[in-house]
């Protein structure tokens, strides 16, 4: 059998020239693309939550994995329901996520992996969501660069996207190019595969599960519909002209600026100059001059348009009215809006986007800026990210989950909360708003320390205060240090960070390293135990964080648990014998 990269590198060369599939579904047997799969998905933060059968990857093996594969091949294998549980959502509401069991997860990664190796060469350059080398920051960086003069933007939000795909819709854009039935059939099983909820199955009918690896891959190809639909129809039927027609008002000013230079009065060139910069060059409302852009992150999607309100109106209908007959799906009444870009600001991605009139920031005399797209952080992003760190009366909030751990781990927590905040708005033009956000995270922060000694707030910000050497300078921060048994020393870091605007910033999806995992895997096939050198019955222990193994007491600590502690490894290579008496050994302190 062909090793997985090769395999991998076949599809995406087929995909790149748009040739079917046959045969795809007996690239599952692959064991290689499995272990793969395993050492990509071992260490996320659900791994270790359990489906309905209760299992995670602690205890995986080789044998596990093989056994897969021949259910696979005698075609029974069957995927379970998924375990639904809701989270909040910002508006009060409550999002169903599945937790599908962890062989589902294991096989639902290597068909992701087919799939987007496939798929990926076939996207639109327009999406951005949930693919390799691409993020929110890429799909922002886009229309800051490329959507100068916009003059309406078409803020699109599909209602339940991943809720609402339908099933057989979904198998009809699959087979398309994928002929092999069998692999479709175990896409179709999956979807319909239903949920538990209050230990009652429930049918799913339409969606992918929310929670899911595949879900979104499935999405993308799913919605590659619509990037098709807009740029190729909707695009070059609302583009055309070449340029805009030039604005003689602003050449008859331009006109008096050089009269009255010549005249030699000052005050009437200052006059006609501020007349000059406080207007386009050219004519915005030509009648001749249309243009549309579009990008999509997820199933969030953005329209901007050089045009009339009464066409962007136009548009917008013709997007639904695509939406509900080809691929059955609704635009959100509530949140597909038509806003005027240079009066108002629209919502993409967490930032302000508009068109700006004159430069706010930094204008300096110059008018380059003018009809250039602007971004920014929402002010009440700011405001409901402050309110989480407060109490009542404005006071700090006092972490009450983080008294008991180290002070390492208290800034460490805050530093990367804060840290968070501040690369994801790099692109913002006010950044130095987040100053608030650190102020009041600060706040916060002593609070939290000061409580855990008893002690005042002031006394903890002297303990530790420090400064970094930055690119802009010294900055203020906070460092707190941690000494491992080893004697290796780790600090933690809260603050210290230039709020400076970085117009190309970068935050990209799939950012993890290609060939994740691969040490996990070279010790899985080697064989040998790495508590008592056994061969025999070779599996993996997992633990879900490497905080777990502090709650032993140094006196009580067991020889599995100092292993891991060395190594600062989740995973730890055990025979059978080892790993029963891990599992019979009392996991209290």
């Amino acid at each position: 059998m062909q090793s997985a990269d090769t395999v991998l590198k076949v599809l995406r060369d087929r995909g790149r020239r748009k040739l079917p599939l046959e045969r795809l579904y007996r690239q599952l047997f692959n064991e290689q693309l499995l272990l793969i799969a395993y050492g990509r998905i071992y260490a996320n933060d659900g791994a270790m939550t359990p489906g309905v059968d209760g299992k995670t990857p602690d205890g995986m093996s080789l044998e596990a994995i093989r056994d897969i594969i021949d259910r696979l091949r005698a075609e029974r294998y069957r995927f379970t329901p998924v375990r639904r549980i809701y989270i909040p959502k910002k508006n009060g509401t409550r999002r169903p996520l599945g937790l599908p069991s962890w062989t589902d997860k294991l096989v639902g990664e290597v068909v992701r992996l087919l799939l987007e190796a496939y798929y990926e060469p076939q996207f639109s350059a327009r999406s951005h969501g949930f693919r390799t080398g691409r993020g929110c920051h890429t799909a922002l960086d886009e229309i800051a660069a490329t959507w100068t003069g916009t003059t309406w933007f078409i803020e699109g939000d599909i209602a339940d996207c991943f809720g609402s795909l339908d099933h057989e819709v979904m198998i009809a854009i699959l087979a398309e190019h994928i002929h092999d039935n069998r692999f479709l059939n175990l896409v179709g099983g999956m979807l319909r595969a239903g949920y538990l909820e209050d230990w009652k199955w429930h049918a799913t009918h339409s969606g992918a599960p929310q929670g899911g690896v595949i879900s979104p891959i499935l999405s993308n190809i799913y919605l590659d519909r619509l990037d098709t639909f807009v740029e190729k129809e909707l695009v070059p039927a609302w583009t055309r002209g070449t340029v805009r027609q030039p604005n003689r008002a602003y050449y008859n000013a331009t006109a008096r600026v050089g009269y009255w230079k010549m005249k030699g009065d000052r005050v009437k060139v200052a006059a006609f100059r501020r007349i000059q910069q406080s207007m386009p060059t050219r004519d915005v409302h030509d009648p001749d001059y249309r243009r549309l852009r579009y990008v999509r992150y997820a199933d969030d999607h953005l329209l901007g348009f050089a045009g009339t309100k009464a066409e962007a109106e136009q548009i917008k209908n013709e997007l639904a009215t695509f939406l509900r007959k080809e691929l059955k799906l609704d635009l959100s009444t509530e949140k597909t809006l038509i806003t005027h870009a240079r009066t108002h600001k629209a919502r993409f991605l967490g930032y302000d986007i508009w068109t700006r009139q004159v430069d706010n920031w930094h204008t300096k005399g110059k008018r380059s800026l003018n009809g250039s797209i602007a971004l920014g952080v929402p002010p009440e992003t700011v405001n409901s990210r402050c309110r989480k760190y407060l109490r009542k009366q404005n006071k700090p909030l006092i972490r009450n989950d983080l008294i008991r751990t180290s002070d390492h781990n208290i800034v460490a927590s805050f530093g990367a909360e804060y840290r968070g905040y501040v690369q994801y708005y790099q692109m913002a033009g006010n950044i130095s708003w987040l100053n608030k956000l650190r102020y009041v995270m600060e706040r916060s922060m002593m609070s939290t320390l000061a409580a855990k000694y008893r002690r005042s707030p002031w006394v903890m910000r002297r303990r530790y205060e420090s400064t970094v050497d930055t690119p802009y300078g010294k900055r203020r921060c906070f460092e707190a240090t941690q000494r491992t048994p080893n004697g290796t020393v780790f600090t933690a870091r809260f603050g210290g960070i230039p709020l400076r605007r970085r117009k190309h910033a970068r935050l990209i999806d799939g950012a993890w390293p290609t060939r994740r995992g691969t040490q996990l895997i070279a010790r899985l096939t080697a064989g040998i135990c790495e508590l008592c050198d056994a061969h025999d019955g070779i599996t993996v222990h997992h633990v879900k964080r490497l905080a777990d193994l502090n709650r032993y007491s140094p006196a009580a600590t067991p020889s599995w648990v100092q292993t891991m502690r060395d190594s600062r490894r989740k995973t730890l290579i055990v025979c059978a014998r080892c790993h029963g008496d891990i599992h019979q050994q009392p996991h209290t302190q």
